[in-house]
């Protein structure tokens, strides 16, 4: 693609302004290990929330997006959809719960919820399998997504690409801590989102495709539906039924846990109130899935009727590498549409998307493997300095890992279906460990490897030809892995009762599933109401789809169907907005 000297500036300007937050966070990052992964505790919500957006657009999500709507239609981002009822759960049932906690990193709750050598065992081994494995597999897929675009876009091998991101990423993420990653997070998202609108404006001005009028006479009638076709069983069971019914709460994935973790507990711990924690987490899980998907079904719509197959792709740029070739990669070839200036616009989003979420799992990664693994078990007693030189120089070595980790992947939805595997089966636990004091260390232990050597099995069959379908190994997953740790939680070993009563005098959780442990105690009832929670969770979720599935409507020039959401959207919202209410004074909504 021909850049212009205004591209330049305007790609160079953005990079330069995105750095100035690290230079003035310089110093303060490096006072402490909590000012270096949590922000001193004192992050509002507003920057909470965008920050959590910024982190999970990233280079590979729209990338992941047109795959998905290429090959399956509209209806197969249920994939990903479906992860709002999680999300939603964070926000009503658990936020509070995590910032409660007073924690550092998610992983420090296994030493205050369990006992004994398996609690401190557990923190370590996550520490390992998720802040370096499982972290650079992610890493390695945004690396892939930021490849194929920059192979597109500027003609870059994947070498030349991952050595100047990396470096970039590196030295911001090293040098800025957490604070330094969520401001730059709220400037790099207006750019990032700006650009998403850009390339959707510009596909539909092309003639193959002749407006959104074009787009939806032009594209075949399946391929636009929001629901799939439930004549077809297998594709309605893949695509919808499989995610909405076991997916959303069986599985863990970045972003979209099971009573949030990863990078979304740094932020709401990094909150400077449970308020903020709340509120941030839910401003997040409306942008992330009623803000951004439309610009990146359009673009994947547009790209079906000017490259419907992909060797229209390598024709039209034939100095790509045929191995990056798929779905994943219209997307960039899109941007081939952008005039002067908005093309640099739209790179230059392009790269602060691949940054945010680089430098976020750069530093969540080292927060794990330095506080939950260097500190703990390798160099304890040393002071927050050292803590903090071991930190940034651990995000080099992640970046360099996740760099080497790349060349194994293909396809950014093949990347897609491995995270999910990894992660089935565990997410029940993470949302009952709370509520349910029977869940114990080995619970969890038994889950994460149980998880691990059948998704892996599965992974390797596929790669040597075994035709699995990704649902079924998905469902085996879970079974395998559900009956693995249910079985451990009743026969296993249980956590120390001084150790259940601490942690329910400090987080207070509410339901049934504490009521011995709260006796032995000796406290009162939780005054949190699980029914209001539920209420709002209900509502939240009506809240985001209606808001969705209504801008679909309006987009397809579908009027009945979009006024009907609009009353869902408005209702759904005031009740919603009570719920919370009732959430800062304690007390059901209603009453007062």
């Amino acid at each position: 693609m021909q850049f212009t000297t205004l591209d330049w500036v305007i790609i160079s300007t953005s990079i330069v302004i995105s750095f100035l937050p690290a230079l003035f966070f310089w110093k303060r990052a490096g006072s402490s290990t909590t000012e270096f992964f949590t922000s001193g505790r004192a992050a509002p919500w507003w920057l909470v929330g965008v920050s959590m957006v910024a982190t999970t657009f990233s280079t590979d999500t729209p990338n992941l997006v047109t795959n998905l709507v290429r090959e399956r239609g509209v209806s197969s981002n249920w994939v990903w959809w479906s992860f709002l009822l999680t999300g939603m759960m964070t926000v009503f049932f658990y936020a509070r719960l995590w910032r409660r906690s007073g924690v550092l990193t998610d992983l420090e709750f296994y030493e205050i919820r369990y006992s004994g050598k398996a609690a401190r065992a557990l923190r370590g081994f996550r520490a390992v399998y998720l802040g370096l494995f499982f972290n650079c597999v992610i890493m390695a897929t945004v690396n892939l997504a930021a490849a194929k675009i920059a192979n597109i876009v500027l003609g870059w091998p994947m070498e030349r690409t991952l050595l100047v991101c990396g470096v970039m990423t590196i030295v911001f993420a090293s040098v800025s801590g957490l604070w330094g990653v969520l401001v730059t997070d709220s400037l790099q998202f207006l750019i990032t989102m700006s650009g998403t609108f850009f390339v959707a404006f510009y596909a539909l001005q092309q003639p193959e495709v002749g407006g959104l009028a074009g787009l939806f006479a032009k594209v075949p009638p399946s391929s636009l539906n929001l629901l799939p076709d439930f004549g077809d069983w297998s594709v309605a069971l893949a695509a919808f039924i499989i995610p909405i019914t076991v997916q959303w709460w069986s599985v863990w994935y970045p972003g979209a846990e099971p009573g949030g973790g990863s990078y979304i507990a740094q932020r709401m711990l990094a909150s400077r109130s449970e308020r903020d924690a709340v509120t941030g987490t839910l401003l997040f899980n409306i942008m992330h899935y009623a803000l951004r998907p439309w610009p990146w079904i359009i673009v994947a719509l547009a790209s079906m009727l000017i490259y419907p197959n992909l060797s229209d792709i390598g024709a039209a740029f034939p100095y790509v590498d045929p191995s990056l070739i798929g779905h994943d990669m219209a997307y960039p070839a899109m941007m081939k549409f952008l005039p002067a200036g908005a093309l640099g616009f739209v790179v230059a989003g392009v790269l602060a998307a691949y940054r945010s979420t680089i430098e976020t799992h750069l530093n969540w990664g080292t927060s794990y493997l330095v506080h939950d693994l260097y500190r703990q078990f390798l160099k304890p007693g040393k002071t927050e300095k050292h803590y903090v030189l071991v930190g940034r120089l651990t995000t080099a070595g992640l970046m360099i890992i996740a760099a080497l980790m790349t060349y194994a992947l293909g396809t950014a939805k093949e990347a897609f279906d491995l995270i999910l595997s990894i992660g089935a089966g565990t997410g029940l636990i993470y949302l009952l460990r709370w509520f349910w004091w029977r869940v114990s260390a080995w619970s969890e232990i038994s889950a994460m490897i149980g998880s691990f050597v059948v998704a892996i099995g599965f992974f390797i069959a596929k790669k040597n030809g075994v035709q699995v379908a990704d649902h079924v190994s998905l469902i085996a997953t879970v079974a395998a892995t559900t009956a693995i740790w249910v079985t451990v939680t009743f026969l296993g070993p249980q956590t120390d009762r001084a150790t259940l009563v601490s942690f329910f005098k400090l987080v207070k959780p509410a339901g049934p599933g504490w009521k011995s442990v709260q006796a032995e105690a000796g406290v009162g009832a939780s005054a949190e109401s699980p029914a209001q929670a539920l209420m709002g969770w209900m509502l939240g979720c009506a809240f985001v789809y209606s808001a969705l599935f209504g801008t679909g409507s309006l987009l397809y020039g579908k009027m009945p169907q979009f006024y009907a959401w609009l009353v869902v959207f408005v209702l759904s919202g005031l009740g919603m907005w009570k719920v919370l209410r009732g959430f800062w004074r304690g007390t059901e909504p209603g009453s007062g």
